[in-house]
This record gives C-alpha cells, structure tokens and sequence, in this order.
C-alpha cells in the first residue's frame, strides 16, 4: 500500500535564539498538534532544512544573532522551499506585508497562544 503523505504528521521549525521563547513556541506547536523542530539561529535552520525535506511550516524570531536574522532567513527559504509556510515574530520590529515574504504572516510579541494555534491550523489544516 503506498505511502499516504497528508496523513504524516507536519514538522514545524521554530527557530528562535532565547530557551524559554523557544520552549513556549515547541509547546504551541505540539498543542496545535504537529511535530517541532528547534534552531536557535538561522544558520541551524537551513542546516535542518537542507537534512530534511518534512518542513512544513517555518516560525522563526526576527531579531537572532549569527550570520542572518529571521526575516532575511523567511526570504532564504521562501526562495529556496516555496512550499514551506511562514510566520515571523518580534516583540521590538512591525513588519507589514510589503517586509515579509508572500503569504507569509507576522506576530508581535507576546504570542498569545490561542492566536498563534488557531493561525498555524489555518495555514497548515487540521493536524
């Protein structure tokens, strides 16, 4: 019997740099009911993304140390994996939808957790 894809569970990478944002963006995730994965800075996110080929969703910080921040890593990859959905966050910067790449969204923070669920499962469908 072949494999059927839209029954696999979805990976979502939350890439962000500070442990305890990270933890509670893993923890909104898992509640919506997908998978996480973790990078703590850009360049930990594409080496993720370049291993593996089950990234649905990307949600990243903006504002991360290393050699890219979030919205330069949002474009890398809307290029790179057009398939891959986006969601920025930044508790300092507001970004409109000329910023950000297309049909991608962005939060200011404090993410409330409801919002970023109920935004992941329209993006994504029903886990």
């Amino acid at each position: 019997m072949p494999l059927d894809h839209s029954r696999l569970p979805q990976i979502v990478l939350v890439v962000e740099d500070e442990m305890l944002l990270r933890m509670k963006a893993v923890d909104m995730v898992e509640d919506a009911g997908y998978i996480s994965a973790e990078a703590v800075d850009a360049d930990e996110a594409l080496a993720i993304l370049q291993s593996r080929s089950d990234i649905a969703l990307l949600f990243t910080d903006v504002q991360m140390p290393g050699s890219m921040n979030g919205l330069q890593l949002a474009h890398v990859v809307h290029e790179r994996w057009p398939p891959i959905k986006i969601i920025l966050a930044s508790g300092q910067l507001k970004l409109t939808g000329s910023d950000i790449p297309q049909d991608s969204r962005f939060f200011g923070k404090p993410l409330k957790s409801d919002e970023m669920i109920a935004e992941m499962r329209d993006m994504l469908g029903r886990a």
